[in-house]
C-alpha cells in the first residue's frame, strides 16, 4: 500500500511518499480503508521533527493518529463492525487489564501507546486497529468530521468529565483557536455552557466569534481579568481549560477562577512549570485536574453529542500528497481548527508546482 512517512528526522519535506506492507488484521481487529487523518502538533509535527517530548520514534516511521474510514476486514471474533462501515478510530492503545482499564480510565494504562507515534499510523491507505477502537461514525459526518472528532473530541469530552461541567456555567477555553481548544470550546456551547474563548491573536478572534461563545478575548491584555469579571458578574469562570502551560497566562487565570472553580489540563504547549498558590486554592474550594488523553467512554459520550448534532471546527483538508505543505502550515500556526489529510485514489498523486497555501 502507499503511505507517507520519513525515514530521518527534519523539515516538513522529509514527508515521503512510499509502498510499505499492507496490515492484515488478527484475532479481535479491523483493517481500516483510510479517508481522512488530522493532523496533530504534537503528535505529528514533533515526532516528524524529532522532538518529541516523551516518545522515542523509531525510523522509519509513518505518522497519523486519528483517522476515520471504512472496515475493509475484520478479524477472527469481531462482530461490533462489518465490512463497510464508516467508522471513527480512537488511536490510544492499552493493555486492558491494569487497574486503569479495568476502571475505564484507559488513558491512564501504564502501557498506553498511541497509534502513529509509537506504532505506525494513519498516513496511509490501510490501518489495523483494536475493533474496540472503533466507532460507527452517524449518518451526516463526513470523514474529515470524523478524523478531527476521533481522539481531540474524546479528550475534551474527558476533560469536561473529569472536571465536572455542569448546564449553564461559566468555560473559560484558552487557545481556542487551536485544533483542540476549538473543538473544546464548541463542545462547551454544545453542552449548555457559557463559553469565553482566548486567542492572543486579533484575526484568530475574530474567526472565532463563529463559535457561539460568550465573547472571545486576548489572555494577555492588561485588562483580560476586568473583562473576564465583569463578564461573569464578578463572580469568575467555573472551569478553565488550559492545554497552553504559559506562567503569565496561568497567574491571570488563576486571578477569574471562581470559588470551587476548576482548572484542567491536558498540554502545556508554552512552558508548564507554573506558580501555584496553594492558600488561595484550598481556601476557595478549588481544584486542578489533569487529563491523559481520552478514553473509550468519553468517546462514546462524544459520538452521542455528534450524533445530537454536534461538530468540529475544520480549518482545510488537504490532499495526503500535500502532507508536508499541511505540516508547514500547522508550523506557522495559521490554523482555526483541524488541519486535515485525505485520501482517495486521487490524493496520493504529488502537485506540479506544490507551494505554501495561503487561503
Amino acid at each position: 500500500m502507499r503511505a507517507v512517512g520519513f525515514d530521518r528526522f527534519g523539515e516538513p519535506e522529509v514527508l515521503q511518499i512510499r509502498e510499505v506492507d499492507t496490515p492484515l488484521p488478527g484475532p479481535g481487529e479491523v483493517a481500516v480503508r483510510v479517508a481522512a487523518v488530522s493532523v496533530g502538533r504534537l503528535l505529528d509535527l514533533s515526532a516528524r521533527a524529532g522532538t518529541h517530548p516523551y516518545a522515542r520514534i523509531a525510523l522509519p516511521h509513518v505518522p497519523g493518529a486519528e483517522h476515520a474510514g471504512t472496515v475493509a476486514a475484520v478479524g477472527p471474533g469481531v462482530d461490533a463492525v462489518v465490512i463497510g462501515d464508516h467508522v471513527a478510530v480512537l488511536p490510544v492503545l492499552t493493555c486492558g487489564d491494569c487497574p486503569a482499564c479495568q476502571d475505564g480510565a484507559t488513558e491512564s494504562c501504564p502501557a498506553a501507546r498511541i497509534l502513529g507515534l509509537h506504532t505506525w499510523g494513519a498516513y496511509a491507505e490501510y490501518t489495523v486497529v483494536p475493533a474496540d477502537n472503533v466507532v460507527v461514525v452517524p449518518a451526516g459526518v463526513d470523514p474529515a468530521q470524523a478524523a478531527a472528532l476521533a481522539l481531540s473530541g474524546a479528550v475534551a469530552q474527558n476533560q469536561f468529565d473529569e472536571a465536572g461541567l455542569g448546564p449553564g456555567e461559566w468555560v473559560l477555553v484558552h487557545g481556542a483557536s487551536s485544533a483542540l481548544g476549538s473543538l473544546t470550546a464548541a463542545l462547551a456551547v454544545h453542552r449548555g455552557a457559557r463559553v469565553i474563548a482566548t486567542s492572543r491573536s486579533a484575526a484568530k478572534r475574530e474567526r472565532l466569534l463563529a463559535l457561539r461563545a460568550e465573547a472571545v478575548v486576548d489572555p494577555t491584555d492588561p485588562g483580560f481579568a476586568d473583562r473576564v469579571r465583569a463578564l461573569t458578574g464578578g463572580a469568575g469562570v467555573d472551569l478553565v481549560v488550559d492545554d497552553l502551560g504559559d506562567p503569565a497566562i496561568w497567574q491571570a487565570t488563576m486571578d477569574v477562577l471562581a470559588l470551587r472553580g476548576r482548572v484542567v489540563t491536558s498540554g502545556a504547549f508554552l512552558g508548564g512549570r507554573v506558580e501555584l498558590d496553594l492558600l488561595r486554592l484550598y481556601s476557595r474550594s478549588q481544584r486542578i485536574v489533569g487529563v491523559r488523553s481520552g478514553n473509550l467512554r468519553s468517546a462514546r459520550r462524544l459520538w452521542a453529542a455528534v450524533a445530537d448534532g454536534f461538530r468540529p471546527v475544520i480549518d482545510r483538508a488537504l490532499p495526503v500528497a500535500q502532507a508536508a505543505e499541511a505540516h508547514r502550515y500547522l508550523e506557522d500556526s495559521a490554523n482555526t481548527g483541524r488541519v486535515v489529510l485525505t485520501t482517495a485514489d486521487d490524493d496520493w498523486a504529488p502537485a506540479p508546482h506544490s507551494s505554501r497555501s495561503s487561503s
